[in-house]
């Protein structure tokens, strides 16, 4: 893949890095990935002596039960072993792990080859200019995984089950769908109001994950509850970590890293958001939608007032600073939802320490494209072009004679995913030109099958009252408020909308979708 000598731009925007043979890139590539590496944070003083109080106690059956649900399909790690050896011999194994890992746990100890991790680097795009343009795909030890999957349940149990509602991710009846919805919903509300303009802040890190210093974690996981015993461990865990570097038949040194959650790790994404969990708005007028390290600051503005989002992005910044999260202002963007009939004077630009933020039209968040008139034209149509790529594997497995039973679930799972995708955001507000092109992909896709297809307006149907049930069900979620119950608790009240883009917009239409009609008036 490299001839000769190629320079690629580095560590920062005016670092280059200099690679003069294929032998030099793995370890050039591994600095690279442990740019944020902080060991001066690397301090043996625990937040809280570990005592055996809390000290947990994992048994043979729960050992055994997970070595049982291994994906033998998942690569292994650096020590070598398939999960394949695992899930085969996992009740002879059950209690040897067992041992070894409540001695991990009562030593606070997690030995190195338990934390060792193979990068695997894999290219964002074709043509790659830039270490960035590298992804770091994390191979840990399979058995690992077990472990944190054995320990995540007691993580989970301590801390509150009210903490930072607007986290959507990872986390019982929420997703990508959810965060969506409420960001729009919580823009739609306010501009149903006058004089009123949205300014929504899609905030970009670098390296969130990477940038982690155990030792501010560990201090948080004590202040949500969790115990002195298993915070040790965690700090442990994130410490002292060997990683190195793999690109074919060439591997590079080892490097000790002290800071981060590792992305190939089970506990990584739970120990990320309950990082974040104090990352929370200052002022009522704003909210901070947040999916893992995606974050959204959706700014409601009254009367040409921008003081209190000005002092929420100021706030965030500093908190990022406070916190060791570094931000991309070059990759964050701002929408400006504004849809007053008289604009006196053009709004002023944000600015992110001294760097102005690019305001654009459109911007997709958590894989839906939002724009700035809140139609979805632009979301459909990158929905209809993707979808039409698919057709093309359609079309090769029907010239191969699959069963018609095969090409409906090569359908459902390629192309209907892709067509429904956070559907119940768009579907109840898009035009029926939208419609009308999403279907044409079905009925296509529907004649190369040769079957019959449920419409789509059908599923998108489903989809709604499904959602609605489960936030009607759900007291945590954010948007269970909403579904307020009449006094004779055999319907839902309706919410109030003064524009058609409210009135079409999720909660209305799920409101009403769940609420069974009236009864017919009596003779």
């Amino acid at each position: 893949m490299w001839q000769g000598i190629k320079t690629l731009t580095g560590y920062n925007n005016n670092t280059t890095a200099t690679i003069s043979s294929d032998s030099t890139l793995p370890d050039t590539l591994n600095q690279f990935f442990a740019r944020f590496d902080r060991h001066s944070e690397n301090s043996d003083t625990l937040p809280v002596p570990p005592t055996n109080k809390d000290l947990l106690q994992l048994q043979p059956h729960q050992v055994r039960a997970t070595l049982r649900r291994v994906n033998v399909r998942k690569a292994p790690g650096p020590d070598g072993v398939p999960g394949r050896v695992l899930k085969a011999c996992a009740d002879q194994l059950a209690e040897v792990f067992t041992t070894i890992f409540n001695l991990s746990l009562l030593q606070s100890v997690v030995p190195a080859c338990l934390k060792s991790a193979t990068i695997v680097p894999i290219p964002k795009r074709n043509t790659v200019n830039c270490l960035n343009d590298y992804r770091p795909v994390a191979l840990t030890p399979i058995i690992t995984k077990c472990f944190e999957r054995l320990i995540l349940p007691f993580i989970r149990s301590a801390i509150p089950a009210d903490l930072d509602q607007h986290q959507f991710a990872y986390r019982a009846n929420r997703s990508t769908e959810d965060a969506v919805i409420m960001a729009t919903h919580t823009a739609l509300t306010h501009l149903d109001q006058s004089n009123t303009y949205v300014r929504m802040l899609f905030v970009d890190f670098s390296s969130a994950f990477n940038t982690v210093i155990p030792q501010k974690l560990v201090m948080k996981l004590s202040n949500l509850g969790i115990g002195s015993s298993l915070c040790a461990w965690l700090l442990d865990f994130l410490r002292n970590r060997p990683q190195r570097v793999r690109m074919g038949d060439r591997t590079s040194s080892t490097l000790i890293l002290n800071t981060g959650t590792p992305q190939g790790c089970v506990l990584s994404p739970l120990l990320f958001s309950l990082f974040t969990h104090d990352c929370s708005p200052i002022h009522p007028t704003n909210t901070i939608v947040k999916f893992a390290d995606d974050t959204t600051i959706v700014g409601l503005i009254k009367n040409n007032n921008e003081s209190a989002y000005r002092e929420e992005v100021k706030h965030l910044t500093d908190w990022c600073s406070n916190n060791n999260l570094v931000l991309n202002t070059a990759k964050t963007k701002e929408i400006i939802l504004d849809f007053r009939k008289s604009k006196k004077t053009v709004l002023p630009t944000l600015s992110i320490k001294g760097e102005e933020v690019e305001r654009v039209e459109s911007f997709k968040f958590l894989g839906v494209h939002i724009s700035a008139d809140l139609t979805w034209a632009v979301h459909t149509s990158y929905q209809v072009r993707k979808a039409h790529q698919r057709l093309y594997f359609l079309r090769k497995l029907k010239q191969a004679h699959l069963p018609s039973p095969l090409l409906v679930n090569f359908y459902r799972a390629s192309i209907e995913s892709i067509l429904t995708y956070c559907c119940t955001v768009w579907s109840t507000s898009c035009t029926a030109k939208d419609r009308k092109d999403l279907q044409r992909v079905a009925r296509t896709a529907e004649t190369i099958i040769g079957t019959t297809l449920p419409p789509l307006r059908d599923t998108y149907a489903g989809r709604l009252k499904k959602k609605a049930r489960n936030i009607s069900t759900d007291p945590l979620h954010p948007g269970y408020p909403l579904f307020c119950p009449l006094p004779h608790g055999k319907r839902y009240r309706s919410l109030k909308a003064r524009t058609t883009r409210l009135i079409n917009s999720f909660f209305p239409q799920a409101v009403k979708a769940i609420t069974p009609p009236p009864p017919p008036p009596k003779d």
